[in-house]
């Protein structure tokens, strides 16, 4: 089960990177949106097409992290697996959520070709370090 702190990370306004493996073995890393639909982690793509998509399809293990846009000093990592997957206007849906979520504005770009991702989490860790961030 999910850390309550990690899931809070997730449910606001968070970037996460989620890294997939390409067909060689070696990582793929993208920054996106997430949100969460029950004990599921879920992120959107609006195309087959995208790298990520096609990666997904031939293996759906996924890592991802996420690192507190207020406080970057508390983030985590969550390791899983896509269980299963939305299309069409059910999909889209999700996006719009994410969408106002990020940017108070449904999403723009309409399109029946995306995909909605549930990602059962495996593992997951939430760390905080006690850094006030004081950049130059």
């Amino acid at each position: 089960m999910m850390d309550e702190r990690l899931r809070d990370l997730i449910e606001r306004a968070n970037y996460v990177h989620v890294a997939t493996l390409m067909a060689n073995g070696s990582p793929s890393s993208v920054a996106m949106w997430a949100g969460m639909e029950g004990e599921y982690v879920s992120i959107f793509t609006g195309s087959a097409a995208s790298q990520k998509a096609k990666n997904l399809a031939r293996d759906g293990r996924v890592a991802i992290s996420i690192i507190d846009f207020e406080n970057p000093y508390r983030g985590g990592q969550i390791r899983g697996h896509v269980a299963s997957t939305r299309h069409g206007a059910e999909a889209l849906a999700f996006m719009d959520t994410l969408s106002v979520k990020y940017t108070g504005q449904p999403f723009p770009m309409r399109t029946d070709e995306g995909t909605q991702y549930l990602i059962e989490v495996d593992w997951s860790r939430y760390a905080e370090l006690g850094f006030t961030h004081k950049p130059e």
